[in-house]
Parts: C-alpha cells; structure tokens; sequence
C-alpha cells in the first residue's frame, strides 16, 4: 500500500506530526520556502503586471529532488506548513514543483493551529486546497517590499554611503523612533510643586493627604515661592475630615496572549527581545521533548491577531479553574474577549494545548527559558478564564482652614484587595506606574466625616515635567500595533534591520537613533513621505488583508502603490540631498592652513574638515549629544579648549571608547580629557623609583581605572607595578599577592611570579588558615548581610562574618 506523503517547514514539527499520524504516513520537512525572488535582481515585471520571477532558493536543489523522489511512492501529498501567509506560500510552491500533469498523487493542504493528536487528526478528516488569495496577500507584500528595498536603496549608496537599505515598513519603524528623539530635545521641562500634608488620627496608620484644591479650584503650584507662601498661610491650620468614600473597584482580567501583547509582555516580565521571544514561541509550538510522552507541542499557533479560544480548550481550563482554585473563582459562563476588528478568526489565541501541562510539572524538562516564556503563557491563559478581582477603594477629604482665610482640600486615596480572582495566577506587566499602584501603596486610618486630625508635618517638593520616554522593544510593538504598521510576525526582523544597519542603538534597553539614522530617515521622509507616512503604511495592511479576503485585486493593489511610488521616485533621484558632496560652513578656522572649516559627511558620520583639503588634511570630529547636525552653531571661541599641560589648544578625536579632546600638541604632548569631563588627564608624574625591568624610572599615570604606577619606557616596556597586599602567594610560597584588573576594570588578585605562577581569586585573600579543613587562607567577599570570610574550599562550607576594623 503505498504511503502519504505529508511536508511542514520544520525537521522538528515534522517528527511531532509523525508521532501522530502512524506508518502509513511520511513526513518531511521543506525547511522552510523553497522558492523566492532572486537576491541579485528586481525580479519584478512592472511592464507584465507586477509578475514576480521566482528561483529556487540556493542550496534547495537537492531538497526538492529529495522531495520529488518520496512524491512518486505516494498516491496522496498533504501539505502541513503553518496556516499564515507565509505558510500558504510555501504551499503554493510545493504544489507547483510536485505536482505532476497527469495522473500525478492528489495534492492536498491542511491546516492546524495546534499540534496535537485532536488537531491533527480532525485537519487530515477535512483536507482543503491551497487557498489563493492567502498566497496572492503573501505575494503582493514581497513584490511591495522588493519594490520599495530595490528602487530606493541605491538612492541611499549614492547620497549617503553603499550597505544601507530602505523598507516599507522598517522605515516607518524607524521614523517613530527619530520622531521621538526629536520630540525629547525639544522638550523643555516645567517646574511645578506638591505639598502633602501627614496627619494622625485616633487610631494608625499615619494620614498622608495631598493638596488638590484652593478655595475650591485646582491647586496649581507652579515654584517655590508659591509653594512657600501655602506652607506658611497652612501654619497653626485645623485639620477636618471633610468626607469618607468607600466604593468597590473592579479589575477584569486580560485576555489570552495574541502575538504582540507576547512580545510586549515577554519584553516587559522577562526581558526577553522580540526574537527571542518568537524563536522561543516556535520550538514550544513545534514540539519538545518531554520524557516518556516523546515530543509534545505545548502551545498552539503563535503568530495570530485572534483572542479566539476553541470549545475544547474553554472546557478544559473551566475545569482546572473550578478543580484548583474553587468555584468562586469560575464565571458563570466563559470570558469571551473581542479581537481586533481585521484579525483572523480562524487562528485561535496563543494559549497552552492543554492546561494539564502545569509549568510545575514541566520545570526542569525544558530550558530554562523556554520554561519561563511558557509559564507566562499558561498563566495569562488560566487567568482569561477566572473573576474579575476586587478592591474597595477608599478616598479621604480633608479641608485646612488657613490664617489667609483661604480653605485648602487635601485628598488620600487607597485600595485594599478585596478578593483576588484572576490575581490569583497572573497580573499583567506595565511600561510605567499609574495612579492604580500608588492607591495600592497607601494604608488609610480609619476616620469619620467630622473628625479633627492632628498635624505632623508638611512636606512641599519640587518636581518638573518629564518629556515622553523613548521607545524599548514593548513600547514599539505596542505603537507600531495601534497604528496598525506591519504585523506582529515582521516586528522581530524589523528591529533586528534597523539595529544590524547601525540606525538606531540601544541604550537601558532603549532605541537611541544615530547620527546615521537620523540622516537617512530625513532623506527618505523629505522625498517620499507619502510612501513612509504611518497612516498609508497601515492603509496598505488593509489592503492586504483586503486581498486576503477576496475582496480586492492584488494587480489593483500593486498598480495604485506603483503610480504614487513612481512619481516620488523620479522627484528624489533628480532633488534627493547630497549628503556625501554637502558641506555646511562654520565659524571654525583651520589651525594648519588658517583656510575656513566646514562640517563633511564622511563613513562615520559628521566630522570638521579644513576646505584646504588635500593640500591640508585637517580634521576634528563634531561636539557629541549635538540635537542636530543643521542646528550646530560652531564659533571659534565656543570650539577652543586649552591644555592645562602645555597651553595650546585641544581638539576632538575619536578613539576605541569614543570620543575625546585631545591636546593640538601631539606627539610631543599627550594629554587628553574626556568628554563632559572637567579634568583633563594629567600629565605623567615621574618618580624616583626605577623600573626593575628596564632601569628607566616609573611614572604615575592616568588610566580608565583611576591612577597607577607602570614604566615611563611604555610602549617599549610594559611593566606595571601592582597594588601588593601584604599576603604571600598560597599556590608557590615565594611570590605575594598583588591587587590586578580584568579588561572589563574588575579587581581580582593574583601572584607577582605570573606567569610562573598562575594562582588567581576573585576573593580577596586573608592569611588566616581555614578551621574547619586546614586551607592556607580565606578569601574575604561582600554579600548583601556584609563583608565575610569563607574558606576557597568548594567542597568546604566555613564561613564567618568579617568583623569591622577598629577605627
């Protein structure tokens, strides 16, 4: 009986599928497309209807021969990629290389949004045929995507510099991000004052109220004179409570993950990026190894828009729920959460494919992260499906009668949880604190409308407001979703392109744009900001999802885009901004050739060069943390730093950490000073001392790490003089114990006979002979209680508290 063939994009979902399916059964994996446009060619017929000319992909030959080979055995071929665009595509080209004319295997395709034994089993019950207007959405967005990468990119290589690269919908990502950096140098700050008052009642805790209202309108302190002159009216006030308000407050839980609450959430508890959170997402769907059950895919498809949850899944949690936390914790009926209005029903939530599989069973069988991501995953599913939770929300009004004759309104308020419901598993993370968290911190007194309170103090402080925050990884996903850019699949290769084309960078685990970026993102929106507007950008998803649908003609889609496209296309090639030929004058003159200096664009960005050039090939590099390179006012007096040293001027440079000022003098003075630093780097100190390498003396310097004492012979000879610590070496008996830093700058001790003597501790070793297993020393070492001293011995336990040295 010959045997099906089935075939998924995965070796590894295709070893889940084939636990499933038995032997009659064959499955390979395609790994993958096995047909794209070519690398090195546009490949797109604009003249013949946007037509793509596809090749098979590098590498692939031999696969699809492999694949053809099992076809000819097989009187059915099922094709099992994943039920998204992509997967449709992949489908599409399998089917054009396997299917044979006449009386070739039937070719069918089936979709499943778990895997597992139910899911598979009813997808093979009902095969379907590959649906076209999936792979036509797929389609339109490559040819858009190529389109836009191909026209655009050596505009780029020829006004900026060769290796950039424009996309459709990485550029728009990237506008956001400049966007907000621009908004953030613009922002100037405000000052404005608070004035809380602390106050005891009859009974604990301490009242602590802050002002609201004056004379019954909002209390606006906007500095300290006017928060000192209510401090002072407030002097010998009466304090009465005015009101008591008690209400029930009701937080509904969160629906289960879709792709981008995932990543926004994953980014935010475990601080995982976008791609590995996908990457993590993947190996759980297609299956791991757990034991005697053999591979088992734990969760169902992760790239969905749809909060959908299937019939069987709702039973099964209802029934966990009701079993292990109780019936108070169980709706009436399941909780059943709107999806976006353009999502596709036909994927299901990211949810576990079954509840059974507790995170605590399955600790220890999986990686350490694939564990946490699935753990956050089951409990956001759990809690979908359990009660709201409840607080009673207490608010106190207090009312001042002050010596000015104004009447002032304080006001506290503060939850206290009521019942738990949902935040029995799960509680949703956040990009910043709210006004929720801070009711949840305050404690109230217990009070009655009319009570007098007494006063214990009276705390005005200052604040200003704070510009918006740049973007992380939730924060961008969270945006890009609600403009409705791309889609949750793309963020993950979006923001690893514009960190790998050096466009933005990461600071605190937040996008900072470059210089580069900045630059690119202000030729490409002032040429084509139509094509890189956020609204048309979310336009063209619907059309996509349109062509998804059936509703719309992806040859219309791709005609309409082309005619706009081309247009701006034409204006930049002929007015797009030279940046590589620009030169923008400044005050500056060259201290070589006395000939004026402009500001260049070079292969690292910005820098000063002299106009003499080549005859004089002086040069500076440009202040840093400058708002914008067009907004740099360069005068000579603002440019000049002098050397403390020698007394001529200092100018910028860049080096391996950046940045720097460094003496004009060079070589015969070598003194520089840091960035934003107020010292400039000493000059070396000579000593009397002589190098016991060389005889020549030894000089203290200035290194990174503060001062130190090497040879004044240095490049030539490289002796360092060590901290000693009056510890002999343990390992050979005849060197001492001398204080080193690593390449990162972290102290660690080692012997003076190095490399003779290799011993090395990150603990500070203590001549002091272990008690417990004779060990020759201890190492001192800091822990969150103190200082300690612990025996080196791993397989020894001593350890002691270091007594304080007497003063």
């Amino acid at each position: 009986m010959a045997k099906s063939l089935v075939i998924v994009e995965s070796p590894t979902k295709a070893k889940t599928i084939g636990k499933y399916l038995g032997k009659n059964y064959v499955v390979k994996a395609s790994l993958g497309h096995i047909k794209d446009l070519p690398k090195n060619d546009l490949a797109v017929a604009v003249e013949r209807d946007f037509e793509p000319q596809y090749v098979i992909i590098e590498g692939k030959k031999k696969l699809i021969q492999e694949l053809k080979q099992a076809a000819k055995g097989a009187e059915v071929i099922y094709l099992a990629a994943d039920p998204d665009r992509e997967g449709e595509a992949i489908c599409q080209h399998l089917k054009e290389v396997l299917e044979g004319k006449r009386n070739g295997p039937t070719v069918h395709r089936v979709r499943f949004n778990e895997i597992t034994q139910g899911a598979i089993r009813r997808a093979f019950e009902t095969p379907a045929a590959v649906d076209a207007n999936l792979v036509q959405a797929q389609q339109a967005r490559r040819v858009l995507d190529r389109l836009v990468g191909y026209k655009i990119s050596p505009l780029l290589w020829d006004k900026v510099r060769r290796g950039l690269s424009a996309g459709r919908v990485q550029t728009v990502a990237l506008r956001l991000i400049v966007e907000r950096e621009r908004e953030i140098r613009a922002f100037r700050k405000e000052e404005y004052w608070t004035i809380d008052v602390q106050l005891s009642a009859k009974k604990p805790p301490l009242l602590e109220a802050r002002l609201a209202r004056k004379n019954g309108e909002n209390a606006g302190i906007p500095n300290q004179g006017s928060a000192d002159a209510i401090v002072a009216a407030l002097q010998d006030a009466s304090y009465v409570v005015d009101s008591v308000g008690t209400r029930e407050k009701k937080r509904n839980p969160v629906p289960p993950f879709i792709t981008s609450t995932l990543q926004q959430e994953a980014s935010r508890k475990l601080r995982f990026s976008v791609k590995r959170t996908m990457m993590l997402a993947q190996r759980l769907y297609e299956g791991v190894e757990l034991g005697a059950e053999g591979l088992v895919g734990l969760i169902s498809y992760m790239r969905t828009d749809s909060t959908r949850v299937s019939n069987e899944a709702l039973a099964e949690v209802r029934g966990f729920v009701r079993e292990r936390f109780g019936a108070a914790h169980l709706p009436a009926s399941p909780n059943f959460y709107r999806s976006r209005k353009d999502a596709q029903d036909a994927h299901e939530a990211i949810r576990p494919t079954s509840v059974l599989h507790t995170p605590d069973k399955l600790q220890g069988m999986l990686a350490e992260d694939e564990w946490r991501l699935y753990r956050l995953i089951w409990m956001r599913f759990v809690a979908s499906q359990m009660m709201p939770a409840l607080f009673d929300q207490t608010t106190i009004e207090v009312k001042a009668s002050a010596r000015d004759g104004a009447e002032y309104l304080f006001r506290a308020t503060g939850s206290v949880p009521k019942f738990d419901g949902f935040l029995a598993v799960y509680e949703e993370g956040k990009d910043q604190k709210d006004e929720e968290d801070e009711e949840l911190k305050h404690k109230l007194p217990a009070v009655e409308p009319g009570e007098h309170l007494k006063f214990r103090g009276i705390t005005p402080e200052q604040h200003f407001t704070e510009p918006p925050p740049r973007y992380n990884e939730a924060t961008l996903v969270k945006e890009l979703e609600a403009d409705g850019v791309g889609r949750p699949s793309t963020y993950a290769s979006i923001l690893s392109t514009i960190q790998g084309r050096e466009y933005v960078t990461k600071e605190s685990g937040r996008f900072v744009p470059t210089e580069l970026g900045m630059v690119v993102t202000d030729l490409l929106v002032e040429s084509f900001d139509d094509i890189f507007d956020v609204r048309y950008t979310a336009r063209m998803e619907e059309e996509l999802d349109e062509i998804e649908d059936g509703k719309l003609d992806w040859r219309d889609a791709m005609n309409e885009f082309y005619g706009k496209f081309s247009k701006d296309l034409e204006h930049a090639e002929r007015n797009m901004t030279d940046i590589k030929r620009m030169e923008k004058p400044t005050d500056l003159v060259c201290d070589k050739c006395g000939k004026p200096m402009v500001i260049k664009w070079g292969r690292h960005g910005s820098f000063i060069a002299c106009t003499g050039y080549p005859d004089c090939t002086n040069t500076r590099e440009l202040p840093v943390d400058l708002p914008d390179v067009d907004k740099v006012d360069l005068t000579e007096q603002d440019a000049e730093e002098y050397c403390e040293n020698c007394g001529r001027s200092m100018v910028l440079k860049k080096g391996r950490f950046g940045t720097f000022y460094a003496c004009s003098g060079y070589p015969d003075c070598k003194t520089t000073k840091r960035i934003g630093s107020t010292e400039q780097r000493k000059a070396d100190v000579p000593l009397e001392e002589k190098c016991p390498q060389c005889g020549n003396h030894l000089v203290v310097k200035q290194g990174r790490y503060g001062e130190f004492t090497a040879c004044s012979n240095y490049p030539s000879c490289k002796y360092v003089k060590h901290k000693t610590i009056g510890v002999a070496c343990p390992n050979c008996g005849q060197g001492e114990i001398v204080e080193r830093r690593s390449k990162r700058g972290k102290t660690f001790y080692g012997c003076n006979r190095y490399p003779d003597c290799d011993f090395v501790s990150w603990g500070k070793p203590v001549a002091e002979s272990c008690p417990k297993c004779a060990s020759s020393y201890l190492v001192e070492k800091w822990l969150k209680n103190g200082p300690v001293l612990q025996c080196p011995n791993g397989e020894c336990k001593y350890k002691r508290a270091l007594e304080p040295a007497a003063s």
